[in-house]
């Protein structure tokens, strides 16, 4: 019997394509669930998908390896997507794809799906990763664009045709889009669709707002060895860790919320509240571990070329050659960025208050206001005549 490897949630929407799957197709289905920190019930998974006659469930925890080699490449980068947007969604994708194929080709399947809809850029996201890892030889499934399923009604009609569990609140109204990893969590649809209404507060699952976060500063001492965080506070800690502790402290402390109205990849502009605790910790942390252990050419080539490599990230190449290439400049003196940076949090706000580290780029000698011989004043007049020619 031929074999297909779906991405499954367990939730309505994956569980209403995997019966669809098996109807149209023909096909045994795979039920294949990467755990990278999202909110998830195994349990109501494996009931889910044995209840529509699924042999093989497979989840897989992947939250170090989300994190090590997705999420600290990107943080590396300080890439942020149209200013503000640092792309939780957008990197959780390339490594849920190549583990489907992984996982196709292990099984011998000869095609993998999602549940991404013909709208959003998920879809984009996934089959280039499928196709990165799989070529041709693995067959790409896309429901959302082949189906004749129109709307939220028709799909609570066809789950209780097949006898699917609907959550109850997803009768009726369509329900919010939410999508969350251990990076961030996504927020869409409803009233969020048009821009004038301001986002709901309950809609929020891992901040407290500013108003009502605690009255009094935390702080966190975040530990870098080769540009990425090893540990919290001299404590060593696998990369997982770092980002779920960093997550609790931030999101206490009302830190890391974004309402976005973004351009997608496919030409269509769309609203979506972001939520990025830890995140957000380690880029301004980052950011403020390499001001002083990098030369100044070093941090400005970095920033003109994450842009395009936010952009990249963005639109789902992040196994392109381009984005490799980047990848290359960005890390090109990591093994310098090395020590810690101490953060002061208080009611949505961030202050640095200290960055620890041993560097040959930052001198105090040089820096001081006190008169030392260390620095040639008389430099400066000739620097600066050199570029009041370039005026003209």
């Amino acid at each position: 019997m031929k074999k297909i490897v779906l991405a499954y949630s367990g939730g309505l929407d994956t569980s209403i394509i995997l019966r669809w799957l098996q109807e149209n197709y023909k096909a045994e289905v795979i039920a294949y669930t990467s755990d990278i920190g999202q909110e998830i019930n195994r349990k109501k998974i494996i009931t889910n998908a044995k209840r529509l006659g699924v042999k093989n469930i497979i989840i897989e925890d992947l939250k170090n390896i989300f994190v090590k080699d997705y999420v600290f490449p990107m943080i590396r980068a300080h890439a942020v997507y149209e200013g503000v947007y640092l792309l939780g969604t957008s990197i959780a994708r390339p490594l849920i794809a190549k583990r489907q194929i992984a996982i196709a080709k292990k099984f011998k399947a000869y095609a993998v799906s999602h549940g991404a809809t013909g709208k959003g850029n998920d879809q984009v996201r996934f089959e280039l990763g499928y196709a990165f890892f799989g070529g041709k030889k693995i067959k790409t499934i896309a429901p959302w664009r082949e189906w004749k399923l129109q709307s939220r009604a028709d799909l609570i009609k066809y789950a209780k045709k097949n006898n699917i569990p609907i959550p109850k609140d997803k009768k009726g109204a369509p329900p919010f889009s939410v999508d969350d990893n251990i990076f961030h969590t996504s927020t869409e649809g409803k009233v969020l669709e048009d821009p004038k209404n301001s986002a709901p507060e309950f809609i929020f699952q891992r901040t407290t707002s500013p108003e009502k976060a605690p009255n009094k500063p935390s702080f966190v001492t975040i530990n870098y060895k080769n540009g990425d965080p090893v540990g919290l506070n001299g404590k060593k800690l696998s990369p997982a860790k770092v980002l779920d502790k960093l997550n609790q402290i931030a999101g206490k402390n009302g830190i890391g919320r974004v309402d976005l109205v973004e351009n997608r990849f496919i030409g269509i502009k769309s609203r979506g509240v972001y939520e990025t605790p830890g995140g957000t910790l380690l880029l301004v942390a980052h950011r403020a571990i390499e001001s002083v252990t990098l030369d100044k050419d070093t941090m400005h080539k970095k920033d003109q070329v994450m842009p395009r490599y936010a952009e990249l990230v963005y639109n789902g190449y992040w196994y392109s050659k381009e984005r490799f290439k980047l990848q290359k400049i960005i890390d090109l003196k990591r093994n310098k960025v090395n020590g810690s940076v101490k953060l002061k949090l208080y009611k949505g706000n961030i202050t640095i208050q200290s960055r620890m580290t041993k560097s040959s780029a930052y001198s105090m000698k040089k820096v001081s206001f006190e008169e030392n011989k260390t620095f040639n004043k008389s430099n400066v007049e000739r620097f600066i005549n050199f570029h009041k020619k370039k005026l003209r």
